[in-house]
């Protein structure tokens, strides 16, 4: 999967601007594996394989792109590689691509222009390199052995600042995917339910995903009636019934970025079991909260604040121990990441910060409610990506 939408030049300057933080750092290389950083550097969503593929960003010099000779029909088409931003070097199967990253570094950190930080010295002749959070333990382990000199830290010290700020193609990557979720959570909500499990709505919310113009279904949360109240409920072989609710929350990919929707339904039957008056006032809290929690975006706004937004709404309503998780999380390449919107986090907001806002009230064997948007911080206030209503909404199911 690339991302055909993001123009090489955008690369270029990514590449630029992590390759620039880097003596602040102290740090002489990053090394990027397979993941969602690689495919924001250079547009190339590799395979995970036990074979190394390797990003190699020096601190002053040209970044060379290593992977095994298979790979390199793949490889080649990505963005950065097609647009000369970067070396594509490949390795033979009886090769030892580690050594081939070694030399790469020691190449680098041998011209004479190169000057670490002050901890250049303190940390070995390499200085420090940052690799992926999630590089695999063999990989980083066989890195160690072939760099011994040099201390290991984590790429997100550079680039998760710079990833959490969406530039526009990221932005209207998120919103296509986000109508996209709309479009399917409002055709299976309206479709039949009762008497269907809750896997076999599963099935259909990974069918309808790809079908509304996602590449790949991510996940599927269905949860009908008492399993409304578990937040991260696995879809099984309970029938949905009427006169209960029916929480959906799913989500897919468009070239790379991430959809992440959550929409509470009553499933009322032909005999009309609408909701009970204490349900629907559960629901108004939550509604209002998810609201007001919205209505907080803005620049220059700490991530905590928002979560205190919409808390305190479900809070007054003495419903705050009922409300057991964050209000929300990052999103784009990968599903989870920052900002979080989290007591905690005085990190302020920026323009182009991408975040869930989806607080819930959950009662134990008896049912629950969430409601989740994709929020971006504009310049005044918030980009609410998500369009499909908010309200608690009557389904039939039949």
């Amino acid at each position: 999967m690339s991302t055909r939408s993001i123009p090489a030049a955008r690369y270029e300057d990514r590449l630029g601007r992590a390759q620039a933080l880097l003596p602040a750092h102290d740090a002489s290389a990053l090394l990027i594996g397979v993941g969602a950083e690689l495919q924001w550097l250079t547009g190339y969503a590799a395979h995970a394989l036990p074979r190394l593929t390797m990003l190699v960003i020096p601190s002053r010099d040209r970044s060379s792109l290593v992977v095994p000779r298979l790979e390199l029909a793949a490889a080649r088409e990505c963005t950065a590689v097609h647009a000369g931003l970067i070396d594509l070097i490949t390795w033979e199967e009886t090769e030892d691509p580690f050594e081939l990253v070694a030399r790469l570094l020691d190449e680098s950190n041998s011209r004479p222009e190169i000057q670490l930080g002050a901890l250049g010295g303190a940390w070995g002749r390499l200085g420090g390199l940052l690799v992926s959070d999630r590089l695999w333990a063999t990989f980083l382990l066989r890195l160690q052995a072939v760099v011994p000199d040099a201390a290991f830290g984590l790429a997100s010290t550079v680039l998760s600042d710079l990833r959490a700020i969406k530039d526009s193609e990221e932005v209207e990557l998120l919103r296509t995917a986000a109508h996209a979720a709309d479009r399917a959570i409002t055709r299976v909500a309206t479709g039949r339910l009762i008497g269907r499990t809750e896997a076999d709505i599963a099935a259909e919310v990974r069918e309808r995903l790809v079908a509304e113009g996602h590449d790949e279904a991510a996940f599927w949360i269905v949860a009908s009636g008492p399993n409304s109240a578990s937040p991260h409920h696995e879809p099984g072989e309970r029938v949905v019934q009427s006169g209960q609710p029916l929480l959906l929350d799913i989500g897919g990919r468009i070239e790379g970025y991430g959809s992440d929707i959550t929409r509470t339904f009553w499933v009322a039957g032909d005999g009309y079991g609408g909701p009970t008056d204490e349900y629907r006032h559960l629901y108004d809290v939550l509604q209002r909260a998810q609201a007001t929690g919205t209505q907080s975006v803005k620049p220059g706004v700490p991530a905590e604040d928002v979560d205190t937004a919409g808390r305190r709404v479900i809070e007054d309503a003495g419903f705050g121990p009922n409300f057991i998780h964050r209000t929300g999380h990052g999103i784009g390449l990968e599903g989870h990441e920052d900002p979080y919107i989290v007591a905690g986090n005085e990190r302020a907001l920026v323009v182009g910060n991408a975040f869930s806002i989806e607080p819930g009230i959950y009662i134990d064997g008896r049912y629950g409610a969430r409601i989740e948007d994709i929020v971006v911080c504009g310049p005044s206030g918030p980009d609410t990506l998500n369009e499909a209503p908010r309200e608690l909404v009557v389904v039939r199911g039949t």
